[in-house]
């Protein structure tokens, strides 16, 4: 199951994202461009190598990239670099799709330190299953991990375009592609599938991104949500004028960013009814009838009209008795 796109749009431009995507995309070029020699030196000394990580070993003073004491930072340049064309865009592909939303709902700044710390956790989480290996960890599935976590958290219910069985395309909740990714590293970890590759990082990685999710997201983005301009779940009541919503700025009627686009629809049906007068709004009042003119004044109840006159009857004339002391029947 492959993820194309998804139909969640965002309210920024996620910069942080693409800045990701163009290092990462950078590096492996370069690294392709080394002699299988250069390219097995440069995994040694930038990728993230659990003895060298838990003081068990130490890399040889020719190929040690960083001095005694800052050993940890090969797990930050591990995250950018890549073993394969297919590893590179696989994840590329899933950071472009999910990358922006999370982005969006943190902020640029707090989703670099999520990204960062996602992959922390991913290489810690692997190296704590053997902290004897000498085998260096690289790649950025790990951080991505994180980003899909936080993406099971927000936007369960938003579609997901796939390509299934590389026949099939069609829309899917994201609960159920992330979910279905999740079990997948949990069953290749237990089955032994793969042995190359870091099942633990993503499991780990992913766990990390449910956990930080509440922390770093804005105040004003709740969880589980379904995706549309109107929140599933949150503190924001629409329509309430005079009352500041949490997390909105101070600009823009006390609106937060998820539910500027619902107000503005909300709002473009109000005045098409008020245009229209339908609704509360009705239809203008006859001159000279006193009614209220508030825009529920169509539903006060008014006074009673009077019925009209009745109109004489057409019928047989009355007959004049000419003797009123005969009997009244005999006519």
């Amino acid at each position: 199951m492959l993820p194309i796109k998804d139909d969640n749009p965002t309210t920024i431009t996620p910069w942080v994202t693409y800045a990701i995507i163009a290092l990462n995309v950078a590096v492996f070029l370069v690294t392709i461009s080394l002699s299988p020699k250069g390219a097995t030196l440069a995994t040694l000394q930038y990728g993230a190598i659990p003895a060298v990580l838990f003081g068990h070993a130490d890399l040889p003073p020719q190929l040690a990239a960083f001095p005694p004491g800052y050993e940890f930072l090969s797990i930050f340049t591990s995250m950018f670099m890549h073993g394969g064309w297919m590893h590179i865009a696989g994840n590329m592909l899933y950071l472009w799709v999910f990358g922006n939303n999370v982005e969006d709902a943190m902020g640029h700044f707090r989703f670099l330190i999520f990204y960062l710390l996602c992959g922390v956790a991913a290489a810690l989480g692997h190296g704590l299953l053997d902290t004897q290996s000498q085998i260096p960890m690289i790649g950025a599935s790990g951080a991505l991990a994180g980003v899909l976590g936080a993406y099971f958290l927000l936007y369960p219910k938003a579609r997901i375009l796939v390509w299934f069985f590389w026949v099939f395309i069609f829309y899917v909740p994201a609960v159920f592609v992330l979910g279905f990714w999740f079990v997948t590293q949990v069953f290749n970890f237990g089955s032994g599938a793969g042995g190359g590759i870091a099942w633990v990082a993503h499991i780990a990685g992913f766990i990390a991104g449910l956990v930080l999710i509440p922390l770093f997201k804005h105040r004003n983005v709740p969880l589980w949500h379904d995706g549309s301009h109107a929140p599933a779940f949150g503190v924001y009541r629409p329509g309430r004028p005079g009352r500041k919503a949490r997390g909105a700025s101070t600009s823009g009627a006390g609106v937060p960013p998820w539910a500027a686009a619902y107000e503005a629809e909300r709002a473009a049906k109000r005045a098409a009814m008020k245009r229209d007068r339908r609704g509360p709004w009705g239809k203008e009042t006859p001159t000279g009838e006193d009614r209220d003119t508030s825009p529920w004044g169509r539903y006060q109840p008014t006074a009673p009209k009077p019925k009209p006159a009745p109109k004489p009857g057409i019928g047989v004339p009355k007959v004049v008795r000419l003797h009123s002391d005969r009997d009244k029947d005999d006519t």
